[in-house]
């Protein structure tokens, strides 16, 4: 019977995740071992820091629109009371563009809600 060789798939596989490791410091990069538990660490990371990206955006919003509302003599808190009670839905990204791109229609924006 003719023998049958196996390596083919071992070699695509491991081509595959050390594509994945380029770039990684030392033998990271280069052997499998060491590439394969630092992909999979990295795919680790990648997961837990998607959604932490989303609570470093909301505190960089709710950062500028306080910033925009103390210019404005209204605290943050309040000014989001004041939203709410009122039926005014408003994300806070866009709170947060409205007072950085233009400050004039914030201003006009929390007097009529607070005001």
């Amino acid at each position: 019977m003719a023998r049958i060789k196996r390596g083919l798939m071992r070699h695509k596989r491991h081509k595959k995740l050390l594509s994945r490791a380029k770039g990684y410091y030392g033998r990271k990069k280069n052997v499998f071992k060491n590439a394969h538990e630092q992909v999979m660490k990295s795919g680790q990371y990648a997961f837990r820091d998607r959604r932490a990206k989303k609570r470093e955006f909301r505190r960089l919003w709710i950062a500028r629109i306080s910033a925009a509302c103390r210019n404005e003599g209204v605290k943050y808190g309040d000014f989001i009371h004041a939203m709410t009670t009122k039926g005014i839905e408003v994300n806070r990204k866009m709170l947060s563009e409205l007072a950085i791109n233009d400050p004039a229609a914030f201003s006009t924006f929390v007097k009529t809600v607070v005001g």
